[in-house]
């Protein structure tokens, strides 16, 4: 049983939900990822660690958050071929209780299960 019309755009407005708040998370995160000053007769060299480490953190955090943005491109991008909901591995239909989860997952649970053990 495939989704209906309407779950499928309720799936989007979550998609575009979750892409809104991404890309204003990421447009925050953008001040305290930039460059360490390396003037070390401005900061002590524990703050300037301190600030490095500050600055690593924020950029993996926005390669996360970049990351599933691309994720959810990709699933726009099912929704409007047709292919959403189902698996990219199996092609059988992805749980509905697991695209509520995360309407941006490719992966049936058996799948993604099997991806996580190689």
């Amino acid at each position: 049983m495939s989704l209906t019309p309407q779950q499928i755009s309720d799936f989007r407005d979550a998609l575009l939900e979750n892409k809104k708040l991404l890309m204003a998370t990421i447009a925050s995160e953008d001040e305290s990822s930039k460059i360490v000053e390396l003037d070390q007769s401005k900061v002590g060299r524990l703050s300037r660690m301190d600030a490095l480490q500050g600055q690593a953190m924020s950029q993996e955090t926005k390669s996360r958050h970049q990351e599933g943005l691309r994720k959810i491109a990709a699933a726009l991008s099912r929704i409007e071929s047709g292919d959403y909901g189902y698996c990219l591995e199996c092609d059988e239909l992805i749980s509905t209780a697991r695209l509520e989860v995360d309407p941006a997952v490719a992966l049936c649970i058996n799948c993604a299960s099997l991806a996580e053990k190689d």
